[in-house]
């Protein structure tokens, strides 16, 4: 019956790494897509504005955080926490003549608290971070979980 089981686990861990792989080139490929479409349209402009570049900053933050969970099969929350001070921040750059001093103080604030996030991951991951050989990816015979290098 355990052999039975362990054929269920390997069938089911090889289908969530095969849709894993599939919806990490699909976000890929939507993000190049959306940032070379962006571009196209700030070229035919003739002008990037702040805005632009900072956009451009969130598709470049966006494909790392791909880049890495793809390598590493780890969601990097930092580059998540970079994302929504830059969305943010561009929110901010580019409404701000049309926002009230509330919005202004809660966008100002709401960035404040994702850059004390950003610290306490930090220093979190610092501090109490796995050594070294406990961070080392499992071998193919634990339960087929591994990723192949």
């Amino acid at each position: 019956m355990n052999g039975v089981k362990d054929k269920f686990d390997r069938l089911g861990n090889a289908l969530v790494r095969a849709f894993q792989t599939v919806a990490l080139f699909v976000i890929g490929a939507t993000i190049v897509w959306s940032a070379a479409a962006d571009y196209l349209r700030m070229i035919a402009a003739g002008r990037a504005g702040l805005d632009d570049i900072l956009l451009l900053f969130i598709y470049l933050e966006l494909g790392t955080i791909v880049g890495i969970y793809f390598r590493t099969d780890r969601l990097p929350v930092l580059f998540l926490l970079y994302v929504a001070i830059t969305a943010l921040t561009r929110f901010l750059a580019i409404d701000i003549k049309d926002l009230s001093i509330e919005a202004i103080l809660a966008v100002t604030i709401s960035i404040f608290v994702l850059t004390l996030a950003v610290l306490v991951v930090q220093i979190g991951a610092s501090r109490f971070a796995a050594p070294p050989e406990a961070r080392k990816p499992a071998t193919a015979t634990d339960a087929g979980d591994a990723k192949p290098d």
